[in-house]
């Protein structure tokens, strides 16, 4: 399989030359521009996988920039991380209207974003996850369909076991329980969204076992997310 081309849209030649540095290692194809209209030239002839898109861009906006690319036959399918130093909710809330997959605030953590990229790529290419994924001492193996923390073998249901590859996927992230119900249930699929407190409840239980530290954090009125680190 290819690897996956990645574009970069960022003006701050340090930080674009550090993306891409850090993207290169991880395995990626990357191009790089520097404005928003360099950046849909460079999407129309080199149909990138995905795109790094900043916010605050000369010519063109990054959030113009997404509202182009979801408008284009050719890219209104090309999943987009937007990177920005505007913190406020408003602000996220609009760039994900927008069209964004997902929202990262500068300064970044090139882990979290690299773990952000390969997130998303999961989603429009299934191929690209890896049989064995690791957070902390949790590792999960997708192929044999096991799960061991530390010295033990956790045993976990169907559910759980969808659950917590879903959150190893994204450490650190905090899902509400309706993203969560989308992304591990189905968005065609009726379910409470207290249902997914009973399977975190089941999942948290299990991965205790043996005296381990509670992996999954809760966050008031926002959700769940796994930190083995808080």
């Amino acid at each position: 399989m290819a690897e996956p081309r990645i574009l970069i849209v960022e003006d701050e030649e340090a930080l674009a030359q550090l993306l891409q540095y850090n993207l290169d290692r991880e395995g990626y194809k990357t191009i790089r521009a520097a404005d928003g209209e360099e950046a849909m030239l460079l999407a129309d002839e080199e149909s990138p996988d995905l795109v790094i898109l900043d916010w605050m861009l000369p010519k063109l906006s990054g959030i113009e920039v997404c509202r182009r690319l979801r408008a284009n036959r050719k890219t209104r399918n090309t999943p987009i991380i937007i990177l920005t130093a505007r913190a406020e909710e408003t602000d996220r809330i609009r760039g994900l209207d927008t069209g964004a997959d997902d929202y990262l605030v500068k300064p970044i953590s090139m882990t979290e974003l690299a773990a952000r990229v390969r997130a998303v790529l999961r989603r429009v290419r299934p191929g690209l996850a890896e049989d064995m994924v690791v957070h902390g001492d949790i590792t999960l193996d997708r192929v044999a369909h096991r799960v061991r923390r530390a010295d033990y073998e956790i045993h976990l249901g169907p559910t759980e076991f969808r659950l917590l590859d879903h959150l190893m996927q994204n450490p650190r992230r905090v899902f509400s329980r309706e993203q969560l119900l989308d992304s591990v249930w189905g968005a065609d699929i009726y379910v409470e969204a207290r249902t997914v407190d009973v399977h975190v409840g089941r999942l948290r239980k299990a991965l205790m076992q043996g005296g381990q530290p509670d992996p999954v954090r809760t966050v008031r009125s926002a959700g769940y997310s796994l930190d083995l680190e808080s």
